[in-house]
């Protein structure tokens, strides 16, 4: 007779039940609820995650075929595929939002090396598109025929674990989300062409951050210093002051503009 507990129970054993049951109170997420609590649907969704299934109908389909053994997982007696999708409509997102910023946090903590050295953390910005069927999905409309979304990650470069995600709908360009960022003054923000907002950028600038971004080929400037000996594969290394009408009142204090060449 099997007496251990199960693995998924194992590895839930891992979260801190007791910060997830002050942030459940906080939005009264088992406010009238008698059965299948918020606890009980985290632990659901966490199985469909790890398990791969595709769908609601998937996961309910294969937490039926283990019946006997949901309520030692932590999930239940009875886990109904009408009771999860009311529960996933109807119940506040902050609650989950919330918990996956303090496991995030945690997982951060614990993976912090050092390695850079820079005073800082480095971090790296970019989003993902994510195709949906428009019949099903049809608020996340994204051309005439087309649904998706866009998940937006800030990536902790040095632990290698995501530190802040924001999620729209794939018609948002994506310099409209790096407002969203609660910016860390000494840290370092690193991002691609898309991300040329010169105004936001400003603020990192005045907050004491750094950020590091691709310049496009349009960019309007006029050099005002350059760097004489320059390491192996950088083309130049100058001081510069934006030219353009708008980037030049956004951005009024200079930059440093490096070509490099990437022999790959």
């Amino acid at each position: 007779m099997h007496k251990d507990k199960f693995v998924f129970a194992q590895l839930t054993a891992f979260l801190d039940r007791n910060k997830f049951n002050r942030i459940v109170a906080k939005y009264s997420g088992d406010k009238y609820v008698k059965l299948f609590t918020c606890w009980n649907q985290l632990l659901a969704l966490m199985f469909g995650q790890l398990s791969n299934r595709e769908s609601l109908r998937d996961l309910i389909i294969a937490m039926g075929a283990h019946r006997s053994k949901c309520y030692h997982l932590g999930m239940g007696k009875n886990v109904s595929k009408s009771s999860l999708a009311r529960a996933n409509q109807d119940r506040d997102y902050r609650i989950f939002e919330e918990f996956a910023y303090f496991l995030v946090n945690e997982a951060r903590q614990k993976h912090a090396t050092g390695i850079f050295k820079l005073g800082g953390n480095v971090y790296a910005f970019d989003s993902t598109t994510i195709d949906l069927c428009l019949n099903v999905f049809w608020w996340a409309k994204f051309r005439k025929k087309k649904g998706g979304i866009k998940i937006h990650t800030l990536y902790d470069v040095e632990t290698q674990i995501p530190a802040f995600f924001h999620i729209t709908t794939a018609s948002v360009h994506d310099s409209k989300t790096i407002d969203e960022i609660l910016y860390e003054s000494g840290s370092y923000y690193i991002f691609d062409r898309a991300y040329n907002n010169f105004k936001m950028l400003y603020r990192i600038h005045q907050i004491e951050a750094h950020f590091v971004v691709r310049a496009k080929k349009n960019l309007q400037y006029k050099a005002v210093k350059w760097k004489r000996r320059l390491p192996k594969n950088v083309l130049s290394d100058m001081m510069i002051e934006l030219t353009g009408f708008y980037p030049k009142q956004y951005y009024p204090e200079k930059l440093r503009l490096v070509h490099y060449w990437d022999e790959e």
